[in-house]
C-alpha cells in the first residue's frame, strides 16, 4: 500500500525524512543528543517496531560498542565517530514508509564489500534468535 505523492514527487513521509535530515545536519554531534533524538523516534514506533529497533541497538551496543546511536533521514541509525564520522547501520521500520516490512540497512561506508556484488538491507519480520546471530555477524563485519 504505497503512500501517495505530492505533486514535488516526494510522499510525506519522504518529505518528513528530507527535513529530519535537515534538522540532523544542523545539530552539532553530541552523542547525548544524539541518542535522545534517536529514543524519540524508536519511541515513535508502534510496538513490535520499537522493540526490533531496541534490541538491534542492544546487539550493536554489545558487538560494535565504538558505533554511536543517533537519526539518519529520521531513522535510527550507528555511526563511526573516529573512522568516518558516517553512518554504516540504520535501521527503517515499516510506518515510517507504509512499506510491508521493516529494513536492517548497511550504508556504503559499511565493511561488507563481498566481490562485485553483495546485500546492503534485509527485509525485517521478527528477531529470532537465529535472525540475531546473523545480524550480529553482519554488524561485527560492518564495523570492522
Amino acid at each position: 500500500m504505497a503512500e501517495k505523492k505530492s505533486a514535488s514527487g516526494f510522499t510525506a513521509a519522504e518529505r518528513q525524512a528530507m527535513k529530519d535530515r535537515a534538522n540532523e545536519a544542523k545539530r552539532v554531534a553530541n552523542a547525548e543528543a544524539d541518542l535522545k533524538a534517536f529514543m524519540e523516534k524508536v519511541n515513535k514506533m508502534p510496538k513490535e517496531e520499537k522493540e526490533m529497533a531496541l534490541r538491534i541497538k542492544a546487539l550493536v551496543e554489545k558487538h560494535a560498542p565504538h558505533l554511536v546511536a543517533k537519526t539518519w533521514y529520521g531513522m535510527p541509525s550507528f555511526y563511526n565517530p573516529g573512522k568516518t564520522g558516517k553512518v554504516i547501520i540504520f535501521f527503517q521500520n515499516a510506518a515510517m514508509f507504509k512499506t510491508r516490512v521493516s529494513t536492517l540497512g548497511f550504508s556504503e561506508h559499511s565493511n561488507l564489500d563481498d566481490g562485485n556484488f553483495w546485500p546492503t538491507s534485509f527485509a525485517l519480520i521478527k528477531l529470532t534468535p537465529k535472525v540475531e546471530s546473523q545480524i550480529k555477524e553482519l554488524i561485527i563485519k560492518a564495523a570492522s
